[in-house]
Parts: C-alpha cells; structure tokens; sequence
C-alpha cells in the first residue's frame, strides 16, 4: 500500500511539474527572516522581466538583501505593497532591459502580484522588485502611464507578505515619505524551484572582501 501511495504522490508531482512548463510558470521561493513566499513567474507573457529576476536569482544577486519598503494604503492599511531588492547597489546590478508593460503582457497588479519597481526611465527597472496586497490598478499601463511591469504571482505565503507590509515603518522621502521599514526584513536566499539555474557569470562583487 505504500509503495502505491508513493507512486500516486509521483505521479501527482510529475503532472504539476508538466502542467507548469505548458504555461510557462517557473517558481522562486523568497526565504525571508519572517517566513518563506512563493512566487510563480510567467515566462511566456513576461518574458525579458521574467528572464531578468531570475537572473537575480541564480547569481545570488539578492541573497542578502531585504525587504525595506511598506506602502500601506492611508484609506485602509490592510492592503498596499512591499518592496525589496538591491536598492541602489552597483556591485549587484545587471543590464537594463525592456519595459515590459501590463498591456504588451495582459498581466495586472492584483493581489499577490510581483511587479518590478523602476524610476521614470522605462529602462530603469531591474534588481528591486514589489509585491501586492490588494489590486491596485493605478499601477498598469494607462492612456497616460508606462506603469509597471507585472510578471508573476504569489502561490504560498501570502500571509508573510501582509506580515512585511504591517510591520513598522518611518524615514524616506517625498513619494516614499513613512514608508521605509524600522526594521528592514532579510532575504536570506531566493532558490528557483523549476529548470536548471542559469547563472550569468557575470562578477559577483559584493562578495569580494575590499581591501583594507
């Protein structure tokens, strides 16, 4: 009986693995001080943001970073989003690419939606990255705005996500004003769950030891 189950849970494991590559969903868990998310991103509708943070992540580019950001909503604080990445480390950055928008992908800043942060340069997003709670529509592709760049979805541990985005807040300025976390949450490594890691090879300088 219990050689069946196990081939049953195989079996179960194998059409999830298939059923994720006919979409083109590739998952990253985010392991984080306050618990691990799981996100899905959508490589066949995203496919150069998709590329990039998953370039992030089998570099190692954002082990070691945080969370730093919590913009809650003022008319309701449950919902809102949160940011984290490199911030604005040069030794972690890669090239720019596209901007992808939510009406080239069709994808939308619903709840659990990670989407990349970026400045006004289209160009600019790349190694910081936000996650929502709540839709929030004002962030896609309008008549008047780029907006941003949607490109996958939380599938567990949403309940970490609203955990950040509760959490204690102050600093930063003009748009970021008392949005900054007291405590920024550590990332302590992103792991990509499906396929083969494709490291770019490019050099890894925040971990050479500058010399003294």
């Amino acid at each position: 009986m219990r050689w069946m189950l196990l081939i049953m849970l195989a079996l179960f494991a194998a059409t999830g693995a298939d059923a994720r590559r006919s979409t083109g969903l590739v998952r990253v868990r985010i392991d984080t001080s306050v618990g691990a998310i799981t996100v899905a991103l959508d490589t066949r509708r995203a496919p150069a943001t998709a590329a990039n943070f998953l370039a992030y992540v089998d570099d190692g580019r954002f082990d070691g970073t945080t969370f730093y950001r919590s913009a809650r909503k003022k008319t309701d604080p449950r919902f809102g989003f949160v940011q984290g990445g490199i911030k604005t480390d040069a030794r972690r950055i890669l090239p720019p690419f596209p901007l992808e928008t939510t009406r080239i992908t069709g994808l939308r800043h619903l709840d659990g939606t990670i989407s990349m942060a970026r400045h006004d340069d289209p160009k600019s997003a790349g190694g910081n990255y936000f996650i929502c709670v709540g839709p929030i529509p004002s962030l896609d592709a309008s008549a008047t705005s780029k907006g941003y760049a949607a490109f996958g979805h939380v599938i567990a541990g949403m309940d970490v996500v609203r955990r950040i985005l509760a959490a204690p807040t102050t600093g930063g300025s003009a748009a970021t004003r008392g949005q900054m976390l007291a405590n920024p949450i550590r990332v302590i490594r992103m792991v990509r769950l499906d396929g083969k890691p494709k490291p770019t090879g490019r050099p890894r300088q925040w971990l050479e030891k500058i010399p003294r």
